[in-house]
C-alpha cells in the first residue's frame, strides 16, 4: 500500500491530489500539501508517521528555496524536531533540514564524483554545506585530502559535527566563508574542483580554474532545458574559459536530476588543457 492508498481510506478520492514521492531525510519527510488539502495535513502528517515506522517529524514546503544560502521555507506539521542523522552509502550526515541545504536525491551522484577521484588528490568542494560530498570522496578515497567552503555558518557547524561523526578529521578540512576569499591560499594547488550551485556556478568558474593544478578538472553543476539539458552549460562554460584564457575538454556530461518545470540539473566533468600563452599538444576528445 502506497501512501495515496493510505490516504485513501480517510480523504476518499482527494487522496488522489497526494504526491506518491517525497524526500526522507533521516527521520524527517519533506511533502507537498496541495491548497485543497491543507486543513487535512494534520491526517496526511499523522497517517505518514503510523504508515512509515523511520519517520518522526512531518514538514511541508512553504515556498521555493531563496536566499544566500538556498533554503526552503518549512513549516512542521507533526514530530518531535528538524534535527536529523541521515545515513547513505556507509557514511552519516547531521543537519537542520530548516537551516542548511541538502538533497537526499544527488547521493548516487556524490557516489559517482567519488569515483572520479584519485589517490593522493588535493579536492576543494566549494558551496560545500553540511559535507556530502566531502565526506563521500573521504570515504571512498581515504588518501585523498579535501578543502570544503561554505558561507552559511549553521551548515559549517553540521559539517565539523559530520567530519567528527565519519572519523575523517585527517582528510577533510571544512571551512567558513565566501568562496572568492576563502578559496585564494588554494590557487593552483588543486587537482580537483566541485562546484556543487547549479544555479550559480558559472560564475566562479573563473575562479575554479584558477585553482586547479594543470591538467585538473572541474565538476561544473548547472541547469538546462529538460530537452537539450547540456546546451546552456557549455554555452557558459565556453564563455568563462574564453574569459580565462584556457582550453579545456568536456570528459563526462551527467543528467543529474529534474530542476523545476522543464529543466534538469546536469554535471560536466571538464578537464583543463592549457592556458593562454602556454603551448600543449592536441588532446583526444571532445575539446574546445
Amino acid at each position: 500500500m502506497n501512501l495515496k492508498q493510505a490516504l485513501a481510506l480517510t480523504l476518499g478520492p482527494q487522496a488522489g491530489l497526494v504526491k506518491n514521492s517525497f524526500d526522507v531525510i533521516g527521520s524527517v519527510a519533506v511533502i507537498e500539501i496541495p491548497d485543497e488539502l491543507v486543513r487535512k495535513q494534520q491526517l496526511i502528517a499523522k497517517t505518514m508517521l503510523s504508515r512509515y515506522s523511520n519517520l518522526k517529524t512531518i514538514c511541508k514546503k512553504a515556498g521555493e528555496r531563496e536566499g544566500e544560502f538556498r533554503l526552503r521555507r518549512l513549516v512542521k506539521i507533526a514530530g518531535n524536531g528538524t534535527k536529523t542523522i541521515h545515513k547513505e552509502h556507509g557514511y552519516q550526515l547531521a543537519l537542520d533540514v530548516r537551516k542548511a541545504y541538502f538533497s537526499p536525491r544527488e547521493s548516487t551522484e556524490r557516489q559517482r564524483i567519488a569515483s572520479c577521484i584519485r589517490p593522493r588528490e588535493r579536492v576543494l568542494v566549494l558551496f560545500a554545506g553540511i559535507g556530502p560530498f566531502c565526506i563521500a570522496i573521504a570515504k571512498k578515497q581515504p588518501l585523498a585530502r579535501v578543502i570544503g567552503i561554505e558561507s552559511n555558518p549553521y551548515a559549517v557547524k553540521f559539517f565539523e559535527e559530520n567530519v567528527k561523526i565519519n572519523k575523517v578529521r585527517d582528510t577533510v578540512t571544512p571551512l567558513l566563508g565566501d568562496v572568492r576569499k576563502a578559496a585564494l591560499p588554494f590557487i593552483g594547488k588543486c587537482d580537483s574542483v566541485v562546484m556543487p550551485l547549479p544555479t550559480e556556478a558559472h560564475r566562479f568558474l573563473p575562479l575554479a580554474f584558477r585553482c586547479l593544478k594543470k591538467g585538473g578538472t572541474v565538476h561544473f553543476y548547472s541547469v538546462g532545458e529538460r530537452n537539450n539539458p547540456f546546451e546552456e552549460p557549455t554555452k557558459k562554460l565556453v564563455a568563462a574559459a574564453k574569459k580565462a584564457g584556457i582550453t579545456f575538454t568536456i570528459l563526462h556530461q551527467q543528467a543529474v536530476l529534474p530542476f523545476g518545470p522543464g529543466k534538469t540539473k546536469v554535471c560536466l566533468d571538464v578537464k583543463v588543457r592549457q592556458r593562454r600563452g602556454q603551448s600543449a599538444p592536441a588532446a583526444a576528445g571532445t575539446s574546445v
